[in-house]
């Protein structure tokens, strides 16, 4: 379970430039939950998952994971418990390396083909073809090669391949095409169920944020402004969550990117 309790963080305090990014916010997530996390630019999302992750220390509040105060730990060691994707495909494998070794790398066997067995290379290629994206027969091809689609499914194969406690999505699919975007968010759904991932994902497709997971959660400014789930999520329109974003935040939402259904 993650705790995130009464969190603040505000960027360069005490100069004209100071910004709160997150502002009391406190969310609590339970083993095997899947939230989707929708806001307009500058909403808090990505902070929230830089502090949940360790790219700085907040303010105020705590962090725990499975009862593990992670509030003062560096990034490194939330790493081992924490997978994480970012919009950006480049992110998260390494490009020089081969598809083999960047398995190797995520599996634990520090990246050399002198350690990876006739066994491993066997398992990197069950699991790579359920991808089907052919991978399983290009695995010494570097992943620089690949696709945005292709390596970004990759990163994500490789950041569960030893399944973390937790799963953070940074709007994973954002810099992909629409047909790329689809398969991997159907790769999503499928490596979280199978594995039971606890798992939160930001995205600015209100309809995929009512689509995946089991939870909704809308921030604004630094903070939660909606949160449901089960019988009255699933009846929910995109233009319901528009409404609730005016009620809670005061004001109409104006993102163009959420408005045209755009990730």
């Amino acid at each position: 379970m993650l705790d995130i309790s009464h969190i603040s963080k505000t960027f360069n305090p005490g100069t004209v430039n100071a910004k709160k990014a997150l502002d009391d916010l406190s969310l609590r997530v339970e083993d095997g939950e899947f939230i989707t996390i929708i806001g307009a630019n500058g909403a808090g999302k990505s902070t929230l998952f830089n502090a949940v992750s360790g790219s700085f220390i907040t303010d105020t509040g705590s962090i725990t994971l499975d009862g593990r105060d992670l509030t003062l730990l560096p990034e490194y060691q939330r790493a081992r418990e924490i997978g994480r994707l970012f919009q950006d495909p480049m992110r998260g494998s390494a490009p020089g390396m081969s598809i083999e070794e960047n398995l190797a790398l995520a599996a634990g066997k520090g990246g050399w083909l002198s350690r990876v067995g006739r066994s491993d290379r066997e398992e990197f290629r069950a699991r790579l073809s359920l991808l089907g994206m052919g991978l399983e027969d290009r695995m010494q091809q570097p992943v620089g090669l690949l696709s945005g689609g292709q390596r970004q499914a990759l990163t994500l194969m490789m950041a569960t391949f030893n399944p973390p406690k937790l799963l953070l999505l940074d709007e994973h699919t954002a810099a992909l095409d629409p047909a790329s975007a689809e398969k991997v968010l159907a790769i999503t759904r499928q490596i979280v169920e199978e594995n039971r991932l606890t798992c939160l994902m930001v995205t600015h497709n209100m309809q995929s944020a009512l689509d995946l997971g089991s939870r909704t959660v809308m921030m604004d400014r630094g903070r939660i402004i909606f949160d449901v789930a089960g019988e009255r999520r699933r009846g929910l329109t995109i233009a319901d969550l528009m409404e609730q974003f005016r009620l809670a935040a005061g004001r109409a939402l104006d993102n163009d990117r959420m408005l045209l259904g755009v990730d």
